[in-house]
């Protein structure tokens, strides 16, 4: 169009609503990567009999309270690696199939997306606006300081989000290309995920790593050393389990800088 780029005073104000030519950059806190992941063993086999899970989707145990920088690379080529040699020898040693099961599963669930979200006309919730309140009532209540008050104003908000997805209107009911509908589909696993980390934290009544809570300021090393577990319930909350931590050559230090 021939316009000039915005100068730095433009984008602060298009961005955060200030003008960072005239005044200090504003800085907010990030999410910047996993510290768990799907549960697997050393061979990053799950309880799924087939099925691998490698890199930051995963939770083979080398990550602590807090997420080690720069070493995503080296772990998803180690156990990336590991779970490609893994699923080999499990292609070679399974019975193979009479008929293949993926063909049915996929029929299914092109069926219940159909149904549940090209073809349902009574919704009335917008995407977008349960998606910002989520985003929002997580930074406020499950951010980088947590109390128990708070987190669980934030499990009933995720209830009440909840239903409001289920009552939700797609306004794109294409079959080809639909970023709608893929929107959707992730605003369904993100719910799920956000009330994961939300009761996970509530549960973890101590302060460890990157999970400050305010009214539970100590490591208690007795009750919490150990990777909290969640297992999906069908219609209910997630069911917490915690396996203890495998510990090798150093003890849990404090931290002192």
């Amino acid at each position: 169009s021939g316009r000039a780029p915005h100068g730095p005073g433009e984008i602060g104000l298009d961005s955060v609503g200030s003008d960072i030519a005239h005044a200090p950059i504003p800085a907010l806190p990030g999410e910047h990567s996993l510290m768990g992941g799907i549960e697997v063993d050393i061979a990053v086999a799950t309880i799924i009999p087939g099925l691998f899970a490698a890199g930051e989707g995963a939770n083979v145990g080398l990550n602590g309270g807090n997420r080690l920088g720069s070493k995503s690379l080296s772990e998803c080529l180690v156990f990336g690696a590991a779970a490609g040699r893994a699923a080999g020898r499990h292609a070679q040693e399974a019975k193979a199939p009479t008929s293949n099961p993926v063909d049915a599963l996929l029929r299914d669930e092109t069926r219940r997306v159909e149904k549940r979200y090209l073809e349902a006309s009574e919704g009335t919730e917008k995407l977008s606006e349960i998606r910002a309140e989520l985003g929002r009532t997580m930074d406020e209540h499950v951010g980088v300081f947590r109390t128990g008050d708070g987190l669980k104003t934030q499990v009933a908000n995720i209830e009440k989000l909840r239903d409001r997805y289920s009552r939700l209107k797609i306004e794109d009911t294409s079959r080809v290309f639909n970023t709608e509908l893929t929107a959707a589909l992730e605003l369904d696993y993100m719910l799920e995920l956000a009330e994961v980390t939300t009761v996970s934290a509530l549960n973890r009544n101590e302060s460890r790593g990157a999970h400050a809570r305010r009214d539970f300021p100590e490591r208690d090393d007795e009750h919490f050393l150990a990777n909290t577990v969640a297992t999906h319930v069908p219609n209910a909350k997630p069911k917490l389990s915690l396996r203890p931590v495998r510990i090798t050559h150093w003890q849990p230090q404090a931290r002192s800088y």
